[in-house]
């Protein structure tokens, strides 16, 4: 009983926060409508197409649609993109070529993009004579401003990459205010493309990225916009010129977005951009409850309690590596799927240290479904994201209680 009444306090406390982010919702939800209104979307969209996937209706206009709610002259919505790696890769092959600088101003990319920019034999960039340089970000976790604009005059680099969320660092993610902010500063000395990559942050605002300047934003249909439906993809939004680039890298040259069939059918996807908004602000309820229950039992956490959300993710900071790998285990004890599998320390593919990974999801690594992960180093950090539903969340918190 004393840890329900831990639960309760903690909602009594959000009760602001959850209202913010209901609000966040219902405006990107009329957004969202909206453009399902504008481009007609109809029965005949959700149809599945075989071999080349020519005159494609359901996934030309899944495409515009994305465009359209995300504010951009042209989008690729693909099942043919494998995961966000995938899709941030064809984007920076797509738009650089050889003898071009890739500058990110947000310090290393996520660990499985490291080999796209700098590994050695397998095709990176780096073998292609594209070179990779980078800001750390300040002593306050934000993007140095002064330095970013100094290298960018000095390096004349041919793209600027920003990463929104923390990857497995321990930092806050970005607002889209502070993106926007940058961007403006690097606009002024140079009409350089910046990309973000916009992987959980979608819908936790009323904005996004490219509605402050950003060139392109790229993300997985396995996290926010999928709405915990849609079964694989990608997405990248932006310009229209780097988007034609950006297909001729994910087909072959003088092709792009002509083909692609998907012969499942697109309903998912549709149906899923729908709820997003909805499933975002379950996951975001679900993380600030997190932040605010395990800050009062004396955790460091990321957000903060009660600090604004500017992704999914709530970041945990454990005592130790045993309590970090519980965490874990009972994120997958307590979920629908595979809840039986106890999930243990693994040498993962594109990861320096071993990592552990709870997703008992619907679909394999969502991480807009409840899951956590982490990579097993000091300090012991968990990075807890999503929920389908809120009383999901409630249920599992109330069962870590008990289990740590």
């Amino acid at each position: 009983m004393e840890l329900n009444k831990i639960i309760i306090q903690a909602e009594k406390n959000l009760k602001e926060t959850f209202s913010y982010i209901e609000n966040i919702a219902l405006y990107n939800q009329n957004k969202v409508l909206e453009a399902f209104r504008k481009n007609q979307i109809a029965l005949r969209h959700f149809a599945p197409t075989t071999g080349y996937g020519y005159d494609d209706s359901g996934r030309d206009t899944l495409c515009r649609l994305f465009a359209d709610v995300f504010h951009t002259e042209s989008a690729i919505v693909s099942p043919l993109i494998a995961n966000g790696t995938h899709a941030i890769s064809t984007v920076l092959f797509g738009i650089l070529r050889p003898g071009d600088t890739l500058y990110s101003v947000t310090g290393s990319p996520y660990d499985t993009l490291l080999d796209v920019v700098s590994g050695d034999g397998i095709g990176s960039l780096k073998e292609f004579g594209i070179n990779f340089i980078k800001s750390e970000l300040n002593k306050n976790d934000e993007i140095d401003i002064e330095k970013v604009k100094n290298t960018v005059s000095l390096v004349k680099p041919a793209a600027i990459f920003i990463q929104r969320s923390r990857g497995y660092n321990w930092r806050k993610a970005l607002s889209v205010s502070e993106i926007g902010n940058v961007i403006n500063k690097i606009k002024k000395i140079a009409d350089v493309p910046v990309i973000v990559d916009n992987c959980y942050g979608e819908f936790t605002d009323e904005i996004e990225p490219t509605d402050v300047g950003a060139d392109i934003i790229v993300g997985s249909l396995i996290k926010n916009p999928g709405g915990g439906l849609a079964p694989t993809g990608g997405y990248i939004a932006g310009k229209k010129d780097l988007i034609e680039k950006i297909a001729f890298r994910l087909t072959a040259p003088g092709i792009g977005m002509e083909v692609g069939s998907y012969a499942y059918g697109y309903q998912y996807f549709y149906q899923g951009f729908f709820m997003a908004p909805h499933t975002v602000e379950q996951a975001l309820k679900a993380s600030a409850l997190f932040s605010n229950v395990f800050s009062e039992l004396g955790y460091c956490t990321l957000p903060e309690k009660n600090e604004k959300q500017n992704d999914i993710i709530t970041s945990i900071q454990f005592n130790t590596k045993n309590e970090l790998i519980k965490f874990c285990q009972t994120i997958q004890t307590y979920s629908p799927v595979d809840s039986h599998v106890l999930p243990e320390p693994w040498d993962m593919p594109g990861y320096k240290h071993q990592v552990i990974m709870a997703a008992g999801a619907f679909v394999q690594g969502a991480s807009i479904e409840m899951s956590a992960d982490a990579p097993i180093k000091e300090p012991y950090i968990a990075y807890f994201q999503g929920a389908l539903t809120y009383e999901h969340a409630k249920i599992v918190l109330n069962r870590l209680l008990q289990d740590l």
